[in-house]
């Protein structure tokens, strides 16, 4: 039996597994599924069994799992691919029968009514059907979705959104890094939902006041409407139907579906989120010499 976490070199199933070789599991006893062994190497050189395969190549997958195996399947990033891809890898671990396949979904699950997350809502459908002994992390917004982009908020001196007043219940990617490992390495967890998300709710007005502390200057926050963010963020290069969905996103902003504070998070971590500021001040000296 091994712990197997997919998409292992995306930046949460690597932090996935530095949780768990940090919660003690032997590296001998952790399998990264992943699609380019080149790009795996520096888990190869920690120990981690590598297992390759492809979400869009169901045929590779008959190997990434094997009988009594935990099981995180990371959602894949391709939108539009995705219930497709999670298919396969749902019918790959279903034959293989797995003891455990947790998977990280969206905040809200089934209520989730915004478009990014139908392949969301999808997946957990099939996952249902196929009767696997499954636990849903339903993962809020990582803070890194925000400060992962701050060269131009820091050009600009602006945050821009068209989510009004609406507010985020954000958390750092470790967070939810940490809550995986603690439910692939933990006891009553199959047959349950987590709704995973941040302590404390943010609104866009208090991550650019939280930028501007970090930065030492003037950042704003400019409420748009969705058709002129929308115009902005096309005129920056991003593909027109992305951009559709980033304008959507705020809307479900606006209407309170990421603001969500279950608590579950922090009890599965057994400690506070990390709070935005954190991961603000982190980010930004980064991002000023970038821009």
């Amino acid at each position: 039996m091994s712990i197997v976490v997919t998409g292992a070199t995306g930046a949460l199933g690597r932090l996935v597994i530095d949780e768990l070789l940090a919660r003690g599991v032997p590296a001998a006893e952790i399998a990264a599924v992943v699609r380019d062994k080149e790009k795996a190497a520096p888990l190869t050189a920690l120990g981690v069994e590598l297992r390759i395969a492809d979400y869009n190549a169901p045929g590779t997958l008959a190997g990434a799992f094997r009988s009594g195996d935990r099981v995180l399947m990371i959602s894949g990033s391709e939108v539009g691919q995705r219930v497709a891809q999670h298919s396969a890898v749902i019918d790959a671990a279903k034959a293989a029968g797995v003891a455990q396949f947790a998977y990280t979904g969206i905040l809200g699950g089934p209520d989730a009514d915004f478009d990014l997350a139908a392949e969301h809502r999808a997946t957990e459908e099939l996952i249902l059907a196929s009767g696997l002994p499954y636990t849903f992390l339903r993962n809020g917004w990582y803070t890194e979705n925000y400060t992962g982009n701050l060269a131009p908020v820091l050009a600009h001196g602006a945050v821009l959104s068209n989510a009004g007043e609406g507010r985020v219940a954000s958390a750092a990617r470790a967070d939810y890094a940490a809550a995986a490992a603690a439910v692939l390495t933990g006891e009553g967890h199959l047959g349950r939902a987590y709704e995973l998300s941040g302590d404390v709710a943010w609104s866009f007005a208090e991550y650019a006041a939280a930028v501007a502390e970090a930065a030492g200057r003037e950042i704003a926050y400019n409420a748009v409407t969705p058709e002129a963010h929308h115009a902005v963020l096309t005129g920056a290069g991003v593909p027109a139907p992305f951009a559709a969905i980033l304008v959507d996103v705020d809307l479900a902003i606006e209407r309170g579906r990421l603001a969500g504070t279950s608590g579950d998070l922090s009890r599965l971590i057994g400690r506070p989120t990390t709070p935005l500021a954190v991961t603000v001040t982190q980010a930004v000296t980064p991002a000023r010499s970038a821009g």
